[in-house]
């Protein structure tokens, strides 16, 4: 008497599911791009996947990557990231590939198409602004970006030093 087989393969298959599924949720930031927020609006923002070889990702997961000066581009039906920087894999020695070549965003057409749009139409451009582990997979996160001229710079640092000093006078005050 007991259980039937078939029932507990399934609570099997169910319970290795969930774990997939917590492991797919799972998110680790690599790297992240504080310049474009100091120096751009973000309109949009949108999650890409990023074409890359074994010993750059390899590298990724060991936290070597920059994208302070990364930009980028759309040519044809494709979008581009340029600039961005990943070490060379320390034990990848003839896979290793150039860490500044540029590296193909996996992007939907239909993505691709309304950006290039608006780049065109409105004169914005394309900013990564993270690179992270989703699970197993590498993504970016890129944002449609307007240029900020210089008062509006100083107008932000004006309202987080206002905020820094906010705060501060509440916890002196908490802490009597």
């Amino acid at each position: 008497m007991g259980i039937p087989e078939g029932s507990i393969r399934v609570a099997e298959e169910s319970a290795g599911a969930e774990s997939g599924r917590q492991m797919k949720d799972t998110v680790k930031l690599i790297a992240n791009n504080k310049k474009a927020y100091h120096e751009y609006f973000i309109l949009e923002k949108y999650e890409a996947g990023l074409a890359l070889v074994g010993t750059e990702v390899k590298s990724i997961r060991m936290g070597k990557c920059s994208i302070k000066e990364a930009y980028i581009q759309i040519r044809g039906r494709e979008a581009w990231v340029v600039g961005m920087n990943i070490s060379p894999y320390e034990k990848g020695n003839i896979f290793n590939k150039d860490p500044l070549r540029e590296r193909k965003l996996l992007l939907h057409a239909d993505e691709i198409r309304k950006l290039a749009q608006q780049i065109k139409e409105k004169g914005l451009t394309i900013m990564p602004l993270q690179v992270y582990l989703k699970g197993s997979l590498v993504k970016m996160e890129i944002g449609l970006a307007k240029g900020k001229k210089l008062y509006d710079k100083r107008e932000d640092i004006a309202k987080k030093d206002m905020k820094r000093e906010a705060d501060r006078e509440y916890k002196e005050n908490s802490m009597r």
